[in-house]
Formats: C-alpha cells, sequence, structure tokens
C-alpha cells in the first residue's frame, strides 16, 4: 500500500511510542496517512535514534515495547493512518547487551554467530588470526594495564568477565582457571601487582578478541562497520539465514498489518543491495500476498544516476528530491560571483572536484586504509593466480586502486557475477578514466598497466567458472563495492561540505560538490521521471539528518538573487569582525565566513539582537554546530586530534559577536533582508513537495518554519502544543502573525495535504505537464498542470524574485501581496483542452473564474505560491 503522505518521528526514552500514539489526532487532521517511524527495534540503552540495534527480535523496551507500537498501529488505524517503519539491516550495536556479538568474543569462529557479522578471521596480522580486533581503549594497551583500567570481574549474571573502563567483555570458555573462590581468583588478577597484571595480560591474549587503542582502528580493524563507526559492526544479510533472523520481527508484524511499509537505512552498504530488495520483497509478499509490498529505500543518487529498476522498489527515502528542489530555488547567475569570492577570500582555487578528490584521498589513507589494504590483499592473492599478473606488487596494485577509489564517482557500482550493466559500466568507464589521470603514468608504469587488470576484476566481466578464482574475485568485488560507499559519505558530506563553502544552502546530503542550481525544465523532467518510475518514492525537504533546516537552506537560496551584496557584506565582516588574543591562532577566513552564514542562514524568526535570553540559546546551538563543522572538515582540528587551542579561538570569534550589540545588529538587519524572500522560497518549496509526482514526507514539526542545523539540533523536541493550536487557528494569507510564527507554512501543508486526500487518483498517477509562461517576468515563474482523466491540478511558484517580491517580512507590517504593478502582463498560457470556465483555488479555497490565459497577479493575489483545481470536461 503506498502511503498519501507520510510524517517522520523520531523516537527514543524521551519520546516513546505512547508519545507518538498521542499526537495520532494531530497528524490525522493536518492530513497524514501513514506515520513513519525510526528504527523500534532494541537499541543500545540510552539511545537517542535507534540505529544501534542490538536486538532484531524485540521492540525496544525504552519506546514501550511490542505492546506500545500496537497500541499506536490500532490508534492509527481507528484515524484511517497506517504505519512505515525504518529497518536497520546493514549494522548492528557493538554492546555487551547485544547477544549476537557477546557471542561472538566469547567463543570467536566458534560461535553460532562467528558468520553474522563482516569480520575477517584470518587478516594479515597473525596475532589477530582468529580474534576481533576491539580499538575500545582510551589509551595504549599496556598503559590501560598498568593503571589498572583493565580488570578481571565476576557478577551474578555472566560470571566472570574482563572489564575495560567499566565495560564488560566474555571471558573464552577453558581461558580462565579458578584458584579458589571468586575472591581469590580476582585476587590473582588484580593488575595493581606486577604478577597479577602479567596474569591478566595472559588470560586477555587468551580471548577471541584484542583490546586496543581507539586510534588503532583505522589501521587494524578486521571487521566491517558502519562508516568508520567502532560502535556498530556490519552484519552480512546476504546469507539466508541471518537475513532470516534480522527481519524475523518487522516480517511478523508486516503479516498482521501492524506496519505497512519500510523503509530500508543504508542500503549501499550491503553486499548485494539488489538482491536484498528482492528478497525482501518475495517475503513480504509470501507473508502478506493480497498488498504490493511498499519498500523506500535510503540510497544518495549523484547526478544523472538513476535507481536501479530491476530492485522494484517504490522510491528512495528523498535525499534527490530534497537536492533537486533545492537547487530549483538558487538563481544561477550567482554563481560566479560566489564561487570567485569564495577563491579570493580562502586563497584556495582548486575547484570543488578536485577539493573532493583530495578529501577521497585523505579518507582512504588515514580513515580507511585497514579496509583497503584487506582489499589490496585479496587482489594481490588474485593477482599470484594467473602468470600474466602473477609479477604485480602489492605496492602497485595498491597505486593503481587508490586512484579507482579516489575518481569513483558514485556510492558504488552494482556489478554481479554477470558483470556490469550501462549504468555501471558508464560510471566505471569515467571512474579508470579520470583513475588514470589522476596516477600521471604511462604505459609501462606498473599501476597504470594494471588499471585494465583491476578493471575486469572489479565487475568489468562475468566471474570466471574456476572455484579459486572465482571465490577470490567475489571477495574483492564484494569489499570493494561495500568500501565505495563509506568513502563517498565521508569524503562529501562530512568533509567537503564543511571545507568549501561559497554557499551553505548547496552543502548538503544528496547534492553534488560545487552544483548550485538547477533550470527549471530540468526539474520539471526529473518530476516527471520520478512520476514514471517511482511513483511510490517519498519526497523530503528535511530529515533526521539534514545539515541544516529547509528553511535555512530556503532562507540562504534567496541570497543568490543579489549574490553581490551577499558576499561582500560577508566578507567585509570576515575581514573586519576580528578577536585580538596576541600569540594565538586567528579562524582560517574560510571558517568565519561559513560560520557567518550559518548565523544568518539559521537565525530564528522574530529573534531581537537584544534578547539576551534568545541570542544566548541561539548562539549556543550554532556553537555546537561550529565545534562539529571544524572537526568534520579535518583541516586544522579533527575526532583524531582536537587542536583545542585553534577551537578556542573559533569559540572566541563567535562569542565576540555575540557580546558586541553593532555585530548582532548587523546580523539582524542581513537577516530581516532576507527572512521574507526566505519564507515565500520555504513556502514554495513546500507546495512543490506536495503537488509534483511521488510521496510527501514531512520531518516532525517541520509543517513550521525549520531553522534547525545538523544533528542532534536538527532532533530536538517539537512542539507539539504550539502545532495543535495552529492547526486549530488557521489563518489569513495576510496575517502578519502567521508568517513569523510559521502557522502560514502550516496551513498550507494542511491544506495542500486536504487536497491530495480528497484527489488521491491525481496526485498517485497524475502526469506532469510543464506549462508555457509569457510576459515580462515569465522567467520569475515556474508552472505546471498535473492530469488524470478530467481532473487537472494548476502549481504556480514564483523562482529568483523573493527579493524584489513585494512579501511578508521577519517583522510585522510587511505583508503585501505582489500584485499586477509587481507581475505586469506576466501569464500562465494554457491549451484550450486546459483551459476551464471555472476553478477552484485550494488555497483560499474559493472558486474563481478563468477567462483565457491566467494572469499571474490573479493567481498570486495573497499568498505567494498557487494551486488552483478543475474538472476538464468533454
Amino acid at each position: 500500500m503506498t502511503p498519501r503522505a507520510t510524517a517522520r518521528l523520531q523516537l527514543h526514552a524521551g519520546f516513546t511510542l505512547a508519545d507518538a500514539q498521542a499526537q495520532v489526532d494531530y497528524y490525522a487532521a493536518l492530513g497524514i496517512s501513514h506515520l513513519y517511524l525510526s528504527p523500534v527495534t532494541r537499541a543500545r540503552p540510552g539511545s537517542t535514534h535507534g540505529y544501534d540495534v542490538i536486538d532484531h527480535g524485540a521492540v525496544d523496551p525504552a519506546l514501550g515495547g511490542e505492546a506500545a507500537l500496537r497500541a499506536l498501529a490500532q490508534a492509527a488505524r481507528a484515524q484511517g493512518m497506517g504505519l512505515v517503519l525504518d529497518i536497520v539491516p546493514n549494522h548492528m550495536a557493538v554492546h555487551a547487551d547485544n547477544a549476537w556479538w557477546w557471542d561472538v568474543l566469547q567463543h570467536g569462529p566458534a560461535s553460532a554467530h562467528a558468520g553474522t557479522f563482516d569480520i575477517d578471521w584470518r587478516p594479515a596480522d597473525p596475532d589477530l588470526a582468529g580474534k576481533v580486533h576491539l580499538p575500545v581503549l582510551g589509551e595504549a594497551y599496556g598503559a590501560c594495564l598498568a593503571r589498572g583500567d583493565l580488570t578481571l570481574a565476576h557478577d551474578d549474571a555472566r560470571g566472570y568477565v574482563l572489564r575495560a573502563h567499566d565495560a564488560p567483555y566474555p571471558v573464552a570458555p577453558g581461558t580462565l582457571a579458578p584458584a579458589g573462590t571468586v575472591t581469590e581468583t580476582l585476587a590473582r588478577h588484580d593488575p595493581s601487582s606486577p604478577c597479577g597484571r602479567a596474569r591478566l595480560h595472559a588470560l586477555l591474549q587468551a580471548q577471541h578478541y584484542r583490546l586496543a587503542w581507539w586510534r588503532t582502528a583505522p589501521d587494524q580493524i578486521n571487521w566491517r562497520r558502519f562508516f568508520e563507526i567502532t560502535e556498530l559492526a556490519g552484519v552480512r544479510v546476504e546469507d539466508p539465514a541471518i537475513f532470516d533472523a534480522v527481519h524475523s520481527l518487522v516480517l511478523r508484524l508486516y503479516a498482521e498489518g501492524i506496519v505497512e511499509g519500510l523503509r530500508i537505512d543504508h542500503i549501499d552498504g550491503l553486499a548485494d543491495p539488489g538482491g536484498y530488495a528482492h528478497r525482501l520483497r518475495e517475503a513480504m509478499t509470501r507473508v502478506r500476498p493480497d498488498v504490493p509490498p511498499y519498500i523506500v529505500v535510503e540510497k544518495i543518487l549523484a547526478e544523472d544516476e538513476i535507481l536501479p529498476g530491476t530492485w522494484r522498489v517504490a522510491g528512495t527515502s528523498g535525499y534527490d528530491f530534497m537536492d533537486q528542489v533545492g537547487a530549483l530555488l538558487h538563481a544561477p547567475q550567482a554563481r560566479t560571483v560566489l564561487d570567485e569570492g569564495w577563491r579570493a577570500l580562502t586563497g584556495d582555487a582548486r575547484s570543488p572536484r578536485v577539493q573532493w578528490q583530495a578529501a577521497r584521498h585523505r579518507m582512504i589513507t588515514r580513515h580507511f586504509p585497514a579496509e583497503r589494504a584487506a582489499l589490496v590483499r585479496c587482489l594481490l592473492r588474485l593477482a599470484r593466480l594467473d602468470p600474466c599478473t602473477r609479477d604485480w606488487s602489492a605496492v602497485a596494485i595498491d597505486r593503481a586502486l587508490s586512484a579507482v577509489l579516489v575518481a569513483f564517482p558514485v556510492y558504488r557500482s552494482y556489478a554481479d557475477a554477470r558483470g556490469r550493466d550501462a549504468a555501471d559500466a558508464a560510471v566505471c568507464q569515467q571512474a579508470w578514466r579520470d583513475a588514470r589521470v589522476l596516477l600521471d603514468s604511462r604505459p609501462g608504469d606498473p599501476a597504470h598497466d594494471l588499471l585494465p587488470v583491476l578493471d575486469a576484476w572489479l565487475g568489468g566481466t562475468p566471474l570466471p567458472s574456476d572455484p579459486a578464482t572465482r571465490a577470490l574475485r567475489e571477495e574483492a568485488l564484494r569489499r570493494f563495492q561495500q568500501l565505495t560507499p563509506p568513502l563517498a559519505a565521508k569524503a562529501l558530506e562530512d568533509t567537503l561540505f564543511y571545507r568549501h563553502g561559497p554557499l551553505l544552502s548547496r552543502n548538503e546530503v544528496g547534492a553534488a560538490p560545487g552544483a548550485l542550481s538547477l533550470p527549471p525544465a530540468r526539474f520539471l523532467a526529473l518530476a516527471r521521471i520520478r512520476g514514471q518510475d517511482f511513483p511510490g518514492a517519498l519526497l523530503a525537504t528535511a530529515t533526521h539528518d539534514h545539515k541544516r533546516g529547509e528553511d535555512v537552506r530556503a532562507r540562504l537560496a534567496s541570497a543568490t538573487e543579489d549574490a553581490a551584496t551577499w558576499h561582500d557584506t560577508l566578507s567585509a565582516w570576515t575581514r573586519d569582525w576580528h578577536v585580538d588574543r596576541p600569540g594565538k591562532d586567528a579562524p582560517l577566513p574560510a571558517d568565519r565566513y561559513m560560520l557567518l552564514q550559518t548565523l544568518v542562514g539559521a537565525w530564528p524568526v522574530g529573534l531581537s539582537p537584544d534578547d539576551a535570553k534568545g541570542v544566548a540559546d541561539f548562539i549556543g546551538r550554532v556553537g555546537a554546530w561550529q565545534l562539529k563543522a571544524l572537526r568534520e572538515a579535518k583541516l586544522r582540528t579533527d575526532w583524531y586530534a582536537p587542536d583545542t587551542d585553534y577551537e578556542a579561538a573559533c569559540a572566541a570569534f563567535l562569542q565576540a559577536i555575540a557580546d558586541t550589540p553593532a555585530r548582532l545588529a548587523a546580523l539582524s538587519g542581513q537577516v530581516d533582508a532576507l527572512a521574507g524572500p526566505g519564507m515565500i522560497n520555504g513556502l514554495s518549496q513546500t507546495l512543490l513537495r506536495h503537488t509534483v509526482p511521488g510521496v510527501p514526507d514531512l520531518y516532525q514539526g517541520r509543517e513550521s518554519w525549520d531553522f534547525s542545523l545538523v544533528d542532534p539540533d536538527n532532533r530536538r523536541e517539537v512542539d507539539y502544543a504550539a502545532l495543535r493550536q495552529g492547526l486549530a487557528n488557521p489563518p489569513a494569507a495576510t496575517d502578519v502573525h502567521a508568517w513569523t510564527d510559521g502557522r502560514i507554512k502550516q496551513a498550507l501543508v494542511q491544506r495542500c495535504l486536504a487536497h491530495r486526500q480528497s484527489q488521491a487518483a491525481l496526485y498517485a498517477a497524475g502526469e506532469l505537464q510543464p506549462l508555457a509562461v509569457a510576459g515580462t517576468r515569465s522567467a520569475n515563474i515556474l508552472a505546471f498542470l498535473r492530469r488524470h482523466g478530467p481532473a487537472r491540478l494548476l502549481v504556480v511558484v514564483p523562482l529568483h524574485c523573493t527579493q524584489t517580491m513585494p512579501c511578508a517580512g521577519a517583522k510585522p507590517g510587511q505583508v503585501t501581496p505582489a500584485g499586477a504593478a509587481y507581475w505586469g502582463d506576466t501569464r500562465i498560457v494554457l491549451d484550450d483542452t486546459d483551459r476551464p470556465a471555472q476553478a477552484w483555488d485550494i488555497l483560499h479555497d474559493a472558486p474563481v473564474a478563468i477567462d483565457g490565459d491566467l494572469p499571474v497577479h490573479a493567481l498570486l493575489r495573497e499568498w505567494p505560491v498557487a494551486a488552483w483545481q478543475w474538472r476538464q470536461e468533454g
């Protein structure tokens, strides 16, 4: 069953399933058809998001358990709603309460779950043979042992356990011979004495895991992680038995109708995403054959990349739409000004692509060297099997492979035993061509000559029949295709987007480096393709993982309409606003410039610079963002080796702004100039999300203005009391206070969703037809029709003119709808076959007469966007 509209809810101990149930009536009144829940399976104690699963077979008691989930489903069903569940097949939390992981640590390769996790039991380091490398210690192993951070302990539930920083780890059977009483056994292994320390060390050495300093993870890890998070271990759901164990609860809930659809987290992390999607679809069909399965996948699509249709899923979770609608709002002529201004400010003339490749190089050399080395070893063994390739060294293979990894332009390829499809072949052809350039080598150089060999081994040709060669080719392909996704995500979203910031509204999940804008015709073409291929795909403009809120991006997008003034203003502040700290580092111009963008973009609507508490709260939020941004950039400081002096300099720069009234006033003035234009952009993207093909997805609370920053800021508590009050008191479009408090946006969402409910077939199956616009401001209007049978929906939004439109500003008294004096003769051109005598204005909830073409000033009477509906008879 395809949802009509979803609302994403973040569950945790502070907002449980019972709390979600308490809001069912609100979401029903808003017009939502399905609540889309964050993971509900049992997670690590204290989890704030649910992605750190420790038990796939149980609903988390911290959320209320399965009874609470059933009660929520029943309450939703009573309102004509359903549930969509986010599931996490790719990984589980590394935690003592994870019974599968505990068993692996206790029994090693003999564990029943030794194959559940992606563990290399025969790594290059012979000391790790049959062991799991656990980089969990705060310091080097020897220092922790000497200081007593490692101990033998005993508890009633587990018996003898080893403890590191108070976290328990199992003792393998047969490795500890108790000497007398428990007290005596513990005393014999007391690290405070040399003999006890030696016995404890010997005991630790005998385990199926090796405790190590956390800094050893990049070089020595021998199991697949989620990205580079050593608290999350990769799960091998490609194994049918493991797939069944991971999905038993979910499939039971789906069979009973408790859950009606699934969202798959990080599908690109799996060994075989397409095979997984097929297996999941078959399993869902088997337990509920009367309903077509609804499955969406979290998949980041690169520019011009298309989700494989062979997966037979409803579509993505919406990052592609978020990127497209965001790019649409940016004026293309701003790119030159912004890029040149950034280069002048920072002195960095490298293109975004070159910087992106530099970030990827850092990732493979400093963050994923163990994964790269494991792939090189596999390729070396493969080379030794063939006389034609036996001469290649590990060094040459590493050089060639590293160039391919740096150049790879998408998250991953999907080659299988048959090789690559046409889309993958094109991607890999580009990657290998760019790798050759990066190597700067000529024929005769081993790395150069290795590239075509690697191309064949890594999916370019079908797998051979010879068992030994086939097994190594399968392993090499799997390792390669599971390495490129974390490499892509960490290099772009979590590195480059914190380094390169001409305009931060385009540094978002799903965006391409350096891509500022999207032509309206291309936006509509992509929407038509989605309607044809993936009409059930989610359409998101905010998520629990976004870098900045949808209305932060909308506000910054409006700055592109006068990019020169914007850049001149912020570059002057960057230059002139300094902190006198003799002998101390000053923040880099890039870091200051990006901070200033964040302050302007995220400044809450209506916040006065004289509101000391409000400003302090805001500065505190921005300060948390700033620290994370600096460390993610990995230039002057990072998570591995924080430069606290530089971080203090940046914090002092921010605090000096907060402590200087003139600077706060200047910021507030810039916010006032962009607040109204940003609101119009925000309403435009909201209307588009609800009217183009796809399923609109509302992230909790974002029916009001969203000026959040990266997590955890974007997961703050939702003020449902205010939202309920706003829904109960729908405003007029000219109500100034409705613009400042966000009720105008909420009203737009509610009216769009009400219309979707009344015209479900039009939205589910209606084709999209771009419309011609004529007149003096034709370049500033996007218009299209949705058609289904006799039903028509006309949608009109303004583009790249919000700074000049009369509109709502950040202060009362500024609501003046744009009229004929502004729009002049600009009009929507309708074919005779689509021109009725009368239509219904959805936003004004009133009939309107149509005589000929449609003047834009008649469409945008009070609302700055328009949606009209009619039936075309005859």
